[in-house]
Order: structure tokens, then C-alpha cells, then sequence
């Protein structure tokens, strides 16, 4: 019951990942980075950055897979403390 389940919910999240990039493929997938830029430039035309970043990455796929390496190291520390807490309460309760 519970593989059918999350297979259903799996199924479920392709969908709604997938639905619109096939409904709207010429939409301007960028980030909010850029928009908020173009934004405050709207705002403020004179406005300067307060700083300049250290190092650009040569391509966006590079920042890219930089971000999502970021992201994965980061919810694998998460995962992996939650559920060393969830373990060591387990095992007082046992004790």
C-alpha cells in the first residue's frame, strides 16, 4: 500500500514540475536575482552595488551546479542531524 502511495506522490510532483514547461516553453525561466536587479534599476536608476562578488563562475551552468551543489550539502546536513536527534530520542526511550 505505502509503494503505491508514494508513487503516487511521486507521479504527482513530475506532473506539476513538468506542466509548465510544456504549456509555456518559451517562458523566461530565469531567477529572482535578475528580476529584482532589473527592478531596482526600474526604481532607482542611479543606485551602485555596494560590492562586486569575489569570483564569477564562468557559465551559468556552472553557478548553476555550484547552487545545486549548495543546496544538496546543505539539506543532507539537515536530514542528517534531524534524524541523528530522531535516533538518539529513540534510543533514550528504549533505554
Amino acid at each position: 500500500m505505502m509503494n503505491k502511495k508514494m508513487g503516487f506522490l511521486v507521479l504527482i510532483i513530475v506532473i506539476i514540475v513538468i506542466m509548465p514547461l510544456v504549456f509555456n516553453p518559451d517562458a523566461p525561466y530565469d531567477g529572482a536575482d535578475g528580476r529584482a536587479v532589473d527592478a531596482i534599476k526600474e526604481i532607482a536608476p542611479h543606485s551602485k552595488p555596494w560590492f562586486s562578488p569575489i569570483w564569477e563562475p564562468p557559465s551559468a551552468e556552472i553557478e548553476s551546479l555550484i547552487f545545486s551543489l549548495q543546496a544538496a550539502l546543505g539539506s543532507g546536513f539537515i536530514c542528517y542531524y534531524l534524524g541523528y536527534q530522531a535516533g538518539k530520542k529513540k534510543g533514550k526511550d528504549l533505554a
